[in-house]
C-alpha cells in the first residue's frame, strides 16, 4: 500500500502542476475550465485502457511465461522510474516555464483552448501510464492485493491532488525542490526493489544465475511477510532471505539512480 501511495501522489502531483500552471497562466479565458477536464478526463480514459490492456496480458500467461513478462514489467518499470527521476530533476523548471508559454499563447490568441486540452491529456495519459506500469511492478514485487493496492493508490490520488490543489491556490508554500528529493531518494529504494524481485524471478527460472540462494535469513528479526517487512519491502525493497542476484540488483540500482540524480542536480539548469 505504501508503495502504491508514493507512485500515486508523486504522479498526480506532476500533473496537477502542470494543470495548475495552465490553469493560473489563462485566468479570464471563458470556457478553459470545461477544456481543461475534458483533456484530464481523456487522459484518465487512455491510462484506463492502457491498464486493461496489461492485465488481459497478463492473465493470458502463465508459468515461467507470466514469470518473465512479470520480469519484464519491473525491468521497465525501474529503468522508467531512473529516467523519470533524473529528467524531472533536470528538466523540472523548464517544463513550467513551456506551460506558463503555452497558457500566454492561449491569452493571446495564438494557441486555441484545444490545444491547451491535447497538452493537459497528453501530461495526464503519460503520467497515467507511468502509474499503470509503475503499480504493476509493485503489485509484482511486493505481492500485494488489490485492496491493499487500491487504498494506497486513492490515498495517493486525495493527497497528490489536495497538495496541488492548495499550491494552485497559493494557500501552501513548499519548495518543491526538497519535496522532489525527498521522493526520488524513495523512489529510488522502490525501484531498487524492484530490480531485486526482477532478478529473483529469472533465476528462480535458471535464465540468470543466483549467485547464492540464499545469502542471510533474517526471518527471525524481520519476517518479510509481517507488517512491518511488507511496508520495508514496498519502500526499501528488504528480503528476510534474498539471493545474491538480487542483493547485488538492489545496489547497483539504487548507487546509479542516486549518483546519477546528483550529477544532474549539480549541472546548471537549461536554458529556455
Amino acid at each position: 500500500m505504501l508503495g502504491s501511495l508514493l507512485i500515486v501522489f508523486r504522479e498526480v502531483m506532476e500533473a496537477g502542476l502542470i494543470v495548475g500552471i495552465v490553469l493560473a497562466a489563462t485566468q479570464g479565458i471563458p470556457g478553459r475550465g470545461r477544456w481543461v477536464a475534458g483533456g484530464i478526463a481523456a487522459g484518465v480514459a487512455g491510462a484506463a485502457i492502457v491498464a486493461i490492456f496489461a492485465g488481459s496480458l497478463s492473465a493470458a500467461l502463465s508459468g515461467n511465461g507470466q514469470d518473465v513478462f512479470s520480469a519484464t514489467i519491473l525491468c521497465v518499470a525501474v529503468l522508467m522510474l531512473g529516467w523519470h527521476t533524473v529528467w524531472m530533476t533536470r528538466h523540472g523548471r523548464e517544463m513550467a516555464g513551456e506551460m506558463k508559454s503555452l497558457g500566454a499563447e492561449v491569452v493571446s490568441g495564438d494557441r486555441s483552448l484545444a490545444a491547451m486540452a491535447v497538452v493537459v491529456a497528453v501530461a495526464v495519459l503519460r503520467e497515467g501510464m507511468e502509474v499503470v506500469l509503475f503499480l504493476y511492478g509493485i503489485a509484482v514485487s511486493t505481492h500485494s492485493g488489490p485492496v491493499a493496492m487500491l487504498t494506497g493508490g486513492g490515498l495517493g490520488i486525495a493527497a497528490g491532488a489536495a497538495l496541488s490543489w492548495l499550491l494552485y491556490r497559493g494557500l501552501i508554500v513548499i519548495p518543491l525542490s526538497r519535496l522532489f528529493s525527498v521522493t526520488g531518494l524513495l523512489i529510488a529504494f522502490l525501484a531498487a526493489g524492484m530490480a531485486s524481485q526482477a532478478a529473483g524471478l529469472l533465476a528462480g527460472d535458471d535464465l540468470i544465475p543466483a549467485l547464492g540462494y540464499e545469502v542471510w535469513d533474517t526471518s527471525w528479526l524481520l519476517s518479510d511477510g509481517s507488517m512491518v517487512g511488507r511496508a520495508a519491502k514496498a519502500l526499501l525493497g528488504y528480503s528476510d532471505r534474498p539471493m545474491g542476484v538480487q542483493v547485488m540488483t538492489w545496489a547497483v540500482t539504487l548507487a546509479v539512480m542516486v549518483i546519477a540524480t546528483r550529477l544532474v542536480r549539480r549541472q546548471p539548469s537549461p536554458r529556455a
